[in-house]
């Protein structure tokens, strides 16, 4: 069986059309319908069953679909890791990562690092955190960073830094000028926060039944910008990691307050690989550069924060 057999087959599966895969791929329609059938005659079965309305899968066309895709990327893998072997300082990465830990972690450390080394590329997809971990464990992706993560089995955590929720308000605001807010205090503002799909809320919310403390938040969004807009615009505050906001801090357009007393919310940022899956050249170096980096980062942080007490 050829690789190209498989090649035409997933474009064909993704186009759901002979001629759409043909003009894709460069080829004539009679290449694609060919080339399938090579794979038929390999596998014994009909793969597709076609139609006026295009191809539909069969019960074993629809077994191959499902692992064609990650073949072929593994594939291209092995094929970065051969150039590797080669000394080849070249390579892609994929690198999948939740809104959250883009503009104020994951944009900078890229940044620097593709100073460092120009002749690499990145694809950089933004997603949620859930979908970010799946595309490391199907192999769409070899590097995650993820806040707010669910908790899921099949990936490694290379690095995990904590952070703690600070509220989140306008300069304008009355709780602007304070050191730290009570938790129970919180109740009295106009809140904003994450649905319950993610982490922090479900904790958040769990911490407020156990202080027996009652929650109604004015707005719920599942949107990291539609929570700082809100809190720009002065209609609430929000509960968030201050990493998440910090370019508006230093601008002075937000302020981050501590909760007060033993009462503080955390989550993680994960840094994820899969645990089975060797990673390229380009990869382990910007897997190794983003983990320093953060480690960096948490240092300062808690060098800051050592410091403002002080």
């Amino acid at each position: 069986m050829q690789i190209r057999a498989l090649m035409y087959f997933d474009e064909l599966v993704r186009t759901n059309s002979m001629r759409q895969a043909a003009e894709n791929l460069n080829v004539a329609p009679t290449a694609i319908s060919r080339q399938i059938e090579n794979l038929e005659y390999h596998f014994g079965a009909p793969l597709v069953e076609r139609s006026a309305r295009g191809v539909k899968l069969t019960a074993a066309g629809e077994l191959l679909a499902a692992r064609a895709g990650r073949t072929l990327r593994e594939l291209d893998h092995v094929q970065q890791l051969i150039e590797d072997l080669k000394g080849l300082q070249r390579g892609r990465v994929n690198i999948y990562a939740n809104g959250a830990t883009v503009a104020n972690l994951l944009a900078p450390a890229l940044a620097e690092f593709s100073l460092k080394y120009p002749k690499l590329r990145f694809a950089v997809t933004i997603t949620s955190a859930r979908a970010a971990i799946e595309a490391v464990n199907s192999a769409e992706a070899d590097i995650a960073v993820t806040l707010f993560a669910p908790p899921m089995s099949g990936t490694k955590v290379r690095l995990r830094s904590e952070i703690a929720y600070d509220l989140i308000t306008s300069p304008s605001h009355p709780a602007a000028a304070r050191p730290d807010i009570p938790l129970k205090e919180l109740a009295d503002y106009a809140l904003a926060l994450p649905d319950q799909s993610f982490g922090f809320r479900q904790a958040f919310d769990a911490l407020f039944e156990k202080e027996g403390l009652s929650l109604d938040p004015v707005f719920v969004t599942s949107s990291l910008e539609m929570l700082k807009e809100l809190v720009l615009s002065n209609a609430a505050v929000t509960l968030l990691p201050a990493l998440t906001v910090r370019r508006e801090i230093e601008a002075e357009q937000l302020c981050a307050i501590p909760l007060a007393g033993k009462t503080s919310i955390r989550t993680h940022v994960d840094l994820c690989v899969a645990p089975d899956r060797q990673l390229s050249f380009a990869a382990t170096k910007l897997l190794d550069f983003i983990e320093r980096f953060m480690r960096e980062r948490a240092n300062r942080q808690t060098t800051s924060k050592t410091d403002s007490k002080e």
